[in-house]
């Protein structure tokens, strides 16, 4: 569905983007994911063709974006850095000026999406008395109008409250599960980027340094969080077990995959050591990625599949 072929940008001779090869193939839930000037919002925008790469070429569908831009996104909708409305017009007035940029699009089709968003109770109101919310449903149900295939979305619940958040994270995923949708997304909320990208890929300053799943990342180490009542004991026992201790996190990393922490249990309480919890230790996206961007290296393992 998309393709990127070296895509790079410079402003002023200072590089936003690095060159960028990258692929997101059709019906997948794709997250661009990294700090404020990172690189993604270009990487958006040389996607979009409202940016000109200093090198490379972006392909949507196999069409050159540089070269035959209107093709090439006939099939594309955007929430791309804050939506613009005029405020003094109706929702659906909005939606029916912008439509008609594109193709004109029957009543019952623009209600349908509208439904679909769940602005259907005020979209006749003036988009002045929107809420937040209610205009990032009304640029989602924009985005949607095209028919696309393909859906970018730039920081879609940037100031959404935790429901709205919910929401949002629900019609993303009934997008690409009951429409078949392509959906790329950047976001700072890395637990809900978890929660709908099969995969991702992390820029830091301008050069992607990881693609792939993101679990790929977590490593193969299997810790434990202990509570216990001697942590001189529990030492001693960890180490005969071939486990490691960290005194501070209060964190046992096992041996190998194969341990079993039952046996781990059972050799502290031989030490006379009173264990009141073990708690399995899983890292999320956002451990992953913050060590990533710390690290600051790129990684071998691409998986572009």
């Amino acid at each position: 569905m998309v393709h990127l072929e070296n895509l790079s940008k410079t402003f002023r001779g200072k590089p936003a983007l690095e060159p960028l090869t990258l692929d997101i193939p059709a019906g997948e839930v794709f997250g661009l994911l990294g700090h404020n000037g990172a690189g993604k919002s270009t990487t958006f925008g040389l996607i979009l063709g409202q940016l000109r790469p200093t090198g490379g070429e972006a392909f949507v569908r196999g069409i050159s974006v540089q070269r035959d831009r209107a093709r090439a996104l006939e099939k594309v909708g955007a929430i791309f850095e804050t939506p613009a409305f005029y405020d003094y017009l109706s929702g659906w007035r909005n939606l029916s000026i912008f439509t008609a940029l594109s193709r004109r699009v029957p009543d019952a089709e623009m209600m349908e999406t509208v439904r679909f968003v769940g602005l259907e109770k005020r979209i006749h109101d003036p988009v002045s008395a929107y809420s937040h919310g209610m205009r990032q449903r009304l640029a989602l149900a924009q985005a949607l109008l095209p028919r696309p295939e393909l859906v970018l979305l730039d920081e879609p619940a940037e100031g959404l409250d935790p429901e709205g958040i919910h929401e949002l994270r629900e019609l993303i995923l009934q997008l690409n599960r009951e429409r078949g949708l392509t959906i790329v997304l950047s976001s700072h909320l890395l637990t809900e980027v978890q929660q709908v990208c099969s995969r991702i890929a992390i820029l830091n300053k301008g050069r992607m340094v990881f693609q792939g799943h993101w679990q790929e990342l977590a490593g193969d180490k299997v810790r434990y969080r202990l509570e216990v009542d001697d942590w001189e004991r529990t030492g001693v026992a960890v180490t005969a077990c071939g486990a490691t201790l960290d005194a501070e996190t209060h964190t046992v990393t096992l041996a190998s995959q194969e341990a079993d922490v039952a046996d781990l249990v059972a050799a502290l309480v031989g030490a006379d050591v009173r264990v009141r919890a073990v708690e399995p230790v899983r890292q999320n996206l956002e451990d992953v990625y913050l060590r990533t961007i710390s690290e600051g290296t790129a990684f071998d393992r691409i998986d572009a599949a």
